[in-house]
């Protein structure tokens, strides 16, 4: 078991629930648009969010975006160790750094030290796309090897300063590098672990490659923390993760959706009824399973395990509770019917 941290008042790591992170994409000075989105992540289950801090006007946006938002902040630094600095005064929850490319160590022990006044954590973030050179020489390449030994030598260098309030990420746009590379850390550290594919694409090919990364890892027990990272609006982020972690079955907060593939026997278009289900169940908390099947004849049967469900046919279809039909629904009201029992557990 990792050791633990806590970000903000959310405990990452030592077996506490592996939590959502997503990043923002506005710019952080423009502090009314970056916490208009953050509220919006916040709503789609976000439990922890990062801002990229490139200059002194985002970090001084840090106190003031803080100031407006439930979930805990955690300030993305390249380089300046002062802009840092500055968001620790501003009243960040964390910092994001790579000790390594911030300056002397006198640099890093100066942020080191203002973290460890505020309590705050630190998470060394290692990514493929800027591996030290002397590293990808000496591995001929991103590998997963490469990505621990960069992680532990800018561990070294907080641990110099007698800082080890860390979180660790080791990601790469490589799946398999990324997995065996969080394999040997956890291997190796008790540090809480950041895990996440980095520049996984667009929705659809970034969601399948984060699921494999991630959920991959998250069933063989590693991982403390999420982050889908994709092209596209953050808030995809946050649900494509609440997905991951269902399936890798690590948390069972609010509904899961089973459907069936179709066949020549479906009667109804299910993809269409599907969607619309998942869609409606997006504003439904109860963990529950919610059974949308093809077929009026099998479709009980099939999903018997689902709290509930329905089973379209010709003109009608099923309503059922754990297997039991509750009654025939007019096709039209299927939907509707479905939530009307939801609405009941």
């Amino acid at each position: 078991m990792t050791r633990q941290i806590r970000v903000g008042g959310v405990p990452v790591g030592g077996g506490a629930p592996v939590t959502i992170q997503s990043m923002t994409n506005t710019p952080t000075q423009d502090a009314a648009a970056t916490v208009a989105q953050i509220r919006r992540l916040e709503q789609a289950g976000c439990e922890i969010v990062r801002v990229a801090v490139p200059n002194l006007d985002a970090a001084r946006a840090v106190g003031a975006i803080k100031a407006a938002i439930a979930i805990p902040l955690v300030v993305d630094i390249h380089f300046d160790y002062k802009l840092a600095l500055e968001c620790v005064r501003q009243g960040c929850d964390a910092v994001r750094i790579n000790p390594g490319n911030i300056g002397s160590a006198e640099k890093v022990r100066a942020v080191a030290q203002a973290c460890r006044e505020r309590g705050l954590p630190i998470r060394v973030g290692v990514n493929g796309g800027s591996l030290e050179k002397p590293l990808l020489a000496r591995y001929g390449g991103v590998t997963p090897e490469a990505l621990v030994e960069s992680a532990f030598g800018h561990i070294r260098l907080l641990e110099d300063c007698g800082f080890e309030d860390i979180c660790v990420s080791l990601k790469s746009s490589s799946v398999p590098v990324t997995m065996r590379a969080y394999q040997l850390m956890s291997g190796k550290s008790d540090y809480p672990l950041h895990i996440g594919v980095t520049e996984t694409g667009t929705l659809r090919m970034g969601t399948l490659k984060s699921a494999v990364g991630i959920g991959g890892l998250l069933a063989l027990g590693i991982g403390d923390t999420v982050r889908v990272s994709l092209s596209a609006d953050p808030v995809e982020e946050v649900y494509a993760a609440r997905d991951i972690l269902k399936a890798a079955g690590v948390r069972r907060e609010g509904p899961e959706l089973v459907s069936c593939p179709t066949c020549g026997r479906t009667k109804v278009d299910l993809i269409s009824l599907a969607q619309e289900v998942e869609e409606r169940l997006k504003a439904v908390d109860k963990p529950i399973t919610v059974a949308v099947m093809g077929c009026a004849v099998n479709g009980p049967g099939e999903a018997a395990a689902a709290d509930v469900g329905i089973a379209g046919g010709v003109g009608e279809g099923l309503l059922f509770r754990k297997g039991e039909i509750v009654k025939k629904v007019p096709q039209d009201a299927l939907v509707d019917e479905l939530f009307d029992l939801i609405a009941e557990l």
